[in-house]
C-alpha cells in the first residue's frame, strides 16, 4: 500500500459523521447550565467539545482496529471500512488512534490543571470507556459503554469544567441525549447481525434478536421527545425546549426506516446509523438554542 494519503483522507477514516454524538452532550450541557444561571466559562466549555471529538475520533479508529482484527469487519461489511477497503492498513488506524488519544490525553491533562483534580476521576472513566469498549461490544455490553462514555460522563464533565463544580441538575439531558446516541451504535448492531455472528461475538441487538431490536432502536428515537415534554410541563426544562419537536418529523422518517426492517431484513435499515447521528444533531441543537433563548427572555 503505497498511495499516499490526503489529510482528508485521514479525516474521513475518524468517522467525522458520527461526532454529533460526542459534541452535542457538551454543547446541550452548557446550554442549560446557562439557562439554570450557572455562572459558565464558554471558552473552556468550547474546549471541552474540542478534546472529546478528539477523544471520539480516537475511539471510532480503535474500535475499526479491533473489529477487523477480530474479523468483525470483512471485505463484505459496512463498517470499518477504512481497513476493510485497503485504503489504510491496520497498522495505520491502529497508530492514528493512539496519536488522537494521546493528544487528547495531553490536552485532558492540561484542562485538569485550569480547573481540579475532580476533573481527572471523570478523565479516567472516559479513557477506560474508550479503550474497553470492543472487549465490552462483544459481549453485549456496547450500550451501556456508549451511554455512559457519550451522556453521564461528559454532561458531569462538562458542568465541571464549565462552572467549577459538578452540577447535578444538569443529568436530565442524560435520558433524551444518551438514548438517541445509543441508538446510533444499536441500529448499526441491528444491521450487523449476521456478520456480527460470523465473528462469533455478542452484541446487545444479538440477544434481543431482529424485531425487538427494531422496535428499541424506535423507542429509542421517539421516547427523547415525551421525556423534553414531560421536563417541560415539571419545570426542569424551558418551555422553548420544545423547540426540539423540529426534529420529530426526521425521526418519525427513521421509524419509518427502520420498520421496514420486517420485510427487507438488513438492507432496510442501511445507513441508519449516519441519519440517527444528524438526528442527534438536530435534537440537540435545538434543545440548545431553547435553553439559550429561555435564559435570555426569562
Amino acid at each position: 500500500m503505497t498511495s499516499k494519503k490526503t489529510l482528508k483522507d485521514w479525516v474521513i477514516a475518524t468517522r467525522p459523521w458520527s461526532f454529533p454524538a460526542s459534541s452535542m452532550p457538551v454543547l446541550a450541557t452548557l446550554g442549560y447550565l446557562f439557562w439554570i444561571d450557572c455562572d459558565v466559562n464558554w471558552w473552556k466549555g468550547l474546549w471541552a467539545v474540542i478534546n472529546i471529538i478528539v477523544f471520539h475520533a480516537a475511539g471510532n479508529t480503535w474500535s475499526d482496529y479491533h473489529d477487523y482484527m477480530k474479523g468483525v469487519d470483512r471485505e463484505d461489511t459496512t463498517g470499518g471500512v477504512s481497513i476493510t477497503s485497503g485504503q489504510f492498513e491496520a497498522t495505520q488506524i491502529k497508530r492514528l488512534s493512539l496519536g488522537l488519544l494521546a493528544a487528547a490525553l495531553l490536552s485532558g491533562i492540561a484542562m485538569l490543571f485550569c480547573t481540579g483534580l475532580p476533573l481527572l476521576y471523570v478523565g479516567l472513566a472516559g479513557f477506560v470507556l474508550t479503550i474497553g469498549y470492543p472487549w465490552l461490544k462483544y459481549r453485549a455490553l456496547g450500550d451501556v459503554d456508549i451511554f455512559l462514555t457519550y451522556s453521564l460522563i461528559p454532561i458531569l464533565g462538562t458542568s465541571f469544567v464549565a462552572t467549577g463544580e459538578f452540577n447535578f441538575q444538569a443529568l436530565w439531558l442524560c435520558v433524551p441525549i444518551g438514548l438517541i446516541t445509543v441508538a446510533i451504535l444499536h441500529i448499526n448492531n441491528l444491521r450487523d447481525i449476521d456478520h456480527d455472528k460470523r465473528a462469533n461475538i455478542s452484541t446487545f441487538a444479538m440477544l434481543l434478536g431482529g424485531k425487538r431490536s427494531m422496535f428499541l432502536y424506535c423507542f429509542e428515537i421517539l421516547f427523547p421527545f415525551v421525556w423534553v415534554v414531560a421536563g417541560a410541563v415539571c419545570g426542569v426544562f424551558p418551555w422553548w425546549a420544545l423547540l426540539v419537536l423540529v426534529a420529530l418529523k426526521p425521526a418519525m422518517d427513521n421509524v419509518k426506516k427502520a420498520l421496514g426492517y420486517k420485510e427487507s431484513g438488513m438492507e432496510a435499515v442501511v445507513g441508519l446509523d449516519e441519519l440517527t447521528a444528524k438526528l442527534q444533531l438536530m435534537f440537540s441543537l435545538m434543545l440548545f438554542a431553547g435553553t439559550l433563548i429561555a435564559a435570555f427572555i426569562q
